[in-house]
């Protein structure tokens, strides 16, 4: 099971000429993937909301409703979709760089990654991080908690550190400038770069911890993965081979055995000492994240013509990421009184979020071309 042997071109190129249409579109699904994430994270069993400190809470809105159902889709989301978009990232730095060059590659990254991070967590994560912190007692207004969060601190990022973590991989690749291998990436040579890369920082803070200095933030114990996985996707390059059902079984037998070693980690945390959960914990989300990885490449491998919803959704998908976050926790937020149940909640918060950030990110984009004559090379 490698990658890197056969490409799948697309047989009609969009703008940037022989993209792959299923890496597009698997980017969008992992977008979605995020909304989803965030959306059901308010409903979630292990949920807890922290009023001394609103970001020590499992998340910006806790609700009394639950259901144990969205732990589980919190445990696969949050083993492998960030790995992944790291890795979809990579694949295309290569081809960028040559065609180019280092200083224009350098100045294009900052206009698509450094000027968005910087507009996000100045106004659209303040936003999101408003009903949070008013959850904790507090009656001041915006504007007043827009200056304590930029000028005192705590400044949360929200799902855009993504974003500043990505350019400063980038950064790093114009300046070591690495070669591609194109001989593809067995499972074995995956689960081997997730676990190099995860089980010794796991091991060593924790999976809660994160590094952190201003608006800048990144869960201490995945640096490295993140880092390989997106050098792993410069190396590779946008090639893709064409795989059965394999990955896809394997991925789902995994995600049971992860599923398994969590269970007996919370409820029967008394049977082995803690650091030795921690370690099989950590083997078995290495395992699963590779597996997931090349499993969620090989079914949207199997794209070969285009769909205008499909188009539309990867089009959008990098201003659906960045404007989902605010609907995401004012849905939840507006919910919280309402006695309906945790599964309709969940879906309505979903729902209007990816809606709501889709169609935000469709007419922000056509303003920013219509005032710029800018579109996408």
């Amino acid at each position: 099971m490698s990658w890197g042997t056969k490409r799948m071109r697309d047989r009609q190129p969009n703008e940037q000429g022989g993209r792959l249409i299923g890496l597009d579109y698997l980017r969008g699904f992992v977008i979605v993937m995020v909304v989803l994430h965030h959306s059901v994270l308010a409903y979630c069993g292990f949920g807890h909301f922290d009023a001394r400190h609103y970001l020590w809470s499992s998340a910006p809105i806790v609700d009394s409703q639950r259901w144990v159902g969205f732990d589980i889709a919190v445990l696969f989301n949050d083993s492998y979709f960030m790995p992944l978009m790291f890795l979809l990232s990579g694949l295309f730095v290569g081809p960028s760089l040559r065609r180019k060059g280092r200083t224009a590659y350098l100045l294009d990254r900052l206009r698509r990654l450094g000027l968005p991070f910087a507009l996000a967590v100045l106004t659209v994560m303040p936003l999101a991080y408003y009903p949070s912190y008013r959850m904790t007692g507090s009656q001041i207004g915006f504007g007043a908690f827009w200056v304590q969060t930029v000028f005192d601190g705590p400044w949360p990022a929200g799902p855009a550190w993504f974003v500043a973590v990505l350019f400063g991989f980038d950064v790093m690749a114009v300046a070591i400038r690495p070669r591609p291998w194109h001989r593809g990436v067995s499972f074995i040579a995956l689960a081997a770069l997730s676990l190099a890369t995860y089980l010794p920082l796991l091991v060593a803070f924790g999976s809660a911890r994160w590094f952190a200095w201003g608006p800048f933030a990144i869960q201490a114990s995945r640096v490295l993965l993140y880092a390989g996985y997106f050098y792993a996707g410069v190396a590779i390059g946008p090639a893709i081979r064409v795989q059965g059902r394999r990955p896809v079984v394997l991925a789902a037998a995994l995600f049971v055995l992860l599923l398994a070693v969590q269970s007996c980690r919370l409820h029967v945390p008394l049977l082995v000492p803690r650091i030795v959960w921690l370690v099989l914990y950590g083997v078995t989300v290495a395992l699963f994240c590779a597996a997931a990885t090349q499993a969620a490449v090989a079914l949207f491998a199997r794209f070969k013509r285009r769909f205008a919803v499909w188009d539309s959704l990867s089009a959008n998908s990098y201003g659906i990421y960045l404007l989902h976050y605010p609907f995401v926790v004012w849905g939840q937020y507006a919910l919280l009184d309402a006695d309906i149940g945790a599964l309709p909640k969940a879906a309505g918060v979903f729902t209007g979020a990816l809606g709501l950030s889709w169609c935000s990110s469709a007419v922000l984009r056509r303003a920013v071309r219509s005032v710029t004559g800018f579109r996408r090379r």
